[in-house]
């Protein structure tokens, strides 16, 4: 029914929307006995009723300018007259086009004796401003962040790359939600192959809404259920606008701040937004740093457990005594102690973020008390393995993106699984395990640990260290499409030449 055509019978048409929107209460249906009769239909809250009485209702009831409406202009005209300057108006001619528009927030104006339906976009939504990023925060960037209105979103990247071949393609995804999906990259940048399958994935999802991108990532990630993401997420525009220039990707959903880009890699969750923004030295040190940190977030709880309970001779002496005198009256082996302040921790950090704030400090803060000196004061745990755990937390603050640094509390708990049954066996068998996981990923067709391996030497200027600008003058070969050339060469700043010279 939704599907047949409009009659030029206004009351007829009504009748029909008004069973369609049978007990919707937010449907606002307003008849004006003018000359020819208007009815206007609209969303309760989802339109601007301002706008809608100064550039529509005033014109039809005191400018007296209805006669148009039906004899002398056509409704294009009369779109073009009133509302074209300042909204996005359209022509529809079916009942399934007409509830589509009053359901994205449009407003329809219908005319007695016309078949066609003038659908304008009139909406009015609240929204925040935009904002610094709280979860991807530096001391050296740009403090804008997206938000939950898309065009919002679309126009930050649009500021930064003001081109002609950035192209944002439009799918609506969700029976019942009708979200709205933009897939953007740069033409000729990104590659082809990378791109259609984009394409394909999301418009093969169906699912009867969209909340979050999340719910778009989930249906096109490569390999579920591994614990590493295989798509970046990200809330700052400046990193959308970068990983378009390199090639990648970014998928945009309305009502969320979070951006996806693809394709992901294993480097890119150890690389933080900083790193570019400032010296490439200082950023190189930083990464070594921030890399020796991963490993301890993953590997020092399950090294402590296997030192201490199958290869006490590796430990120094000194030190293996006051290990050993730390733990005197502790009930618990030193894999059940680890195991219970690893559990404690994820806990108390879980509980901290859920809470509001005013709550979650307090909470954070009784709880290490609680499991730091009072625990080892009761005999219950030993001091070693407090500054185990805390040494472990605080190695995970480094990682850099949310949910890489989950992937990595995940895996502590095998690993130290591991380690309290094999000692250093287990732990090189779950390292094993591990890296010939990493190596079988790939997000989209591309290796997931490229570009080490498959080895690119161009691609590694930006895994270890971060290679000065000037000398990254291409494009990640496992992501960019034709456009390789990213910078020109020679343009190492060198006093004694002018910039340019070969």
């Amino acid at each position: 029914m939704r599907f047949t055509e409009l009659s030029t019978d206004l009351a007829k048409n009504e009748q029909t929307l008004r069973e369609i929107f049978q007990d919707c209460s937010d449907i606002v249906f307003r008849t004006f006995n003018v000359d020819p009769r208007v009815l206007l239909v609209y969303i309760d809250g989802l339109t601007d009723t301002q706008t809608l009485e100064k550039v529509v209702l005033q014109p039809i009831l005191f400018d007296k300018n209805t006669d148009g409406l039906n004899h002398a202009y056509t409704p294009g005209e009369i779109i073009q007259q009133q509302l074209v300057a300042i909204a996005k108006v359209q022509t529809v001619s079916t009942l399934n086009e007409v509830t589509d528009g009053i359901l994205k927030a449009n407003i329809a104006i219908l005319v007695e004796g016309e078949k066609q339906v003038l659908v304008a976009s009139l909406k009015r939504s609240e929204k925040r401003g935009v904002e610094e990023p709280e979860a991807e925060v530096t001391v050296r960037g740009p403090r804008d962040g997206f938000t939950e209105t898309l065009r919002t979103n679309t126009s930050l990247i649009r500021r930064r790359i003001r081109s002609v071949e950035l192209k944002m393609e439009s799918v609506t995804v969700g029976q019942f939600s009708q979200t709205e999906v933009i897939i953007a990259y740069i033409h000729g940048v990104a590659s082809d192959t990378v791109l259609e399958e984009v394409r394909n994935r999301i418009r093969q999802i169906q699912i009867d809404g969209v909340m979050e991108s999340d719910f778009i990532e989930e249906f096109i990630e490569d390999v579920p259920w591994s614990p590493f993401p295989q798509i970046q997420n990200t809330e700052r525009p400046d990193v959308v606008s970068a990983s378009l220039l390199e090639g990648k990707i970014a998928i945009m959903v309305d009502n969320t701040p979070f951006v996806l880009i693809v394709p992901m890699n294993f480097w890119t969750g150890l690389q933080a937004v900083e790193d570019y923004y400032e010296r490439s030295i200082y950023t190189t040190f930083i990464r070594f740093i921030r890399y020796s940190l991963v490993n301890m977030s993953l590997l020092l709880p399950s090294l402590y457990v296997a030192l201490s309970t199958f290869h006490q001779q590796l430990i120094p002496t000194n030190l293996l005594i006051s290990i050993a005198s730390s733990r005197e009256g502790v009930p618990f082996p030193t894999f059940v102690e680890t195991l219970l302040m690893e559990f404690m921790f994820e806990g108390l950090r879980e509980a901290g973020i859920r809470l509001p704030k005013a709550i979650g400090s307090a909470v954070s803060i009784v709880g290490a008390l609680v499991i730091g000196q009072a625990a080892v004061q009761a005999g219950i745990v030993s001091a070693p393995v407090v500054i185990v755990v805390a040494v472990t937390g605080i190695s995970s603050f480094a990682i850099p993106r949310y949910n890489f640094g989950t992937a990595y509390r995940m895996l502590r708990f095998p690993m130290l699984i591991l380690a309290g049954v094999l000692g250093l066996y287990g732990i090189i068998c779950g390292l094993f395990i591990m890296i010939i996981h990493l190596l079988g990923l790939s997000s989209f067709g591309v290796p997931y640990m490229s570009p080490v391996a498959p080895q690119t030497l161009r691609g590694l200027k930006d895994v270890f260290v971060r290679a000065p600008r000037w000398s990254m003058n291409v494009r990640p070969a496992y992501v960019s499409g034709a456009n390789k050339r990213r910078i020109p060469k020679g343009q190492q700043p060198n006093p004694n030449r002018k910039r340019g010279d070969q």
